[in-house]
């Protein structure tokens, strides 16, 4: 029997606080359960699988760091807003490392569909990346394709120098900081002067 009071949310936020003390990669279900002092069978009861927890987690991070990159960027536009977001990502990245590997994670379609006992979608939320990252590229007045393309290079970029920064890559005695505000102007530029078509 499930403990009182074993709720999706707890869990889930369980499992997101040991993702960033472990790595997602050692968040289990076995090792969730010690943490609650129950058993497996427990979790199950709320959870379907640890592809679903780690989803589960994957979604939360992205709520979460949406919000910050959109208090990040209120009232900015341009090269502020582009500064403003990206420190917001880098930020959110380098304070929840468990749960921002847990966004990188390929979601499997058939694991994404809710059951018809699992709550209801906010309709806002999901989709609160996407309308913040918009937000933000209006000022560069790209179309499609050519702003899927920007955002696809902004988060390769911001990915890329994450990762190898928080695996220690940067040994040159440049500061990483001073490095991180040229790339970022550097993309300014690119944005401002994008090739079109």
């Amino acid at each position: 029997m499930a403990r009182a009071g074993l709720t999706v949310d707890k869990i889930v936020q369980a499992a997101a606080e040991m993702a960033d003390e472990r790595g997602i990669e050692n968040v289990t279900v076995s090792a969730l359960a010690r943490r609650f002092d129950v058993r497996d069978a427990s979790l199950y009861s709320h959870i379907r699988s640890l592809a679903d927890l780690r989803r589960r987690v994957a979604l939360q991070a992205g709520d979460e760091q949406a919000e910050r990159i959109a208090d990040a960027v209120a009232g900015r536009a341009g090269r502020d807003a582009l500064v403003a977001f990206a420190d917001a990502y880098r930020d959110y990245a380098r304070d929840h490392p468990g749960r921002y590997a847990a966004m990188q994670i390929p979601v499997d379609p058939n694991i994404a569909k809710d059951k018809a006992d699992d709550p209801p979608k906010d309709p806002a939320k999901g989709s609160r990346g996407v309308e913040v990252t918009a937000a933000m590229m209006r000022a560069y007045d790209l179309p499609d394709p050519d702003l899927t393309d920007a955002v696809r290079l902004l988060r390769s970029t911001f990915h890329g120098f994450i990762s190898l920064e928080a695996n220690g890559a940067f040994g040159h005695p440049r500061s990483v900081q001073a490095s991180w505000e040229k790339a970022l102007e550097a993309l300014h530029q690119l944005l401002s002067t994008w090739p079109k078509g």
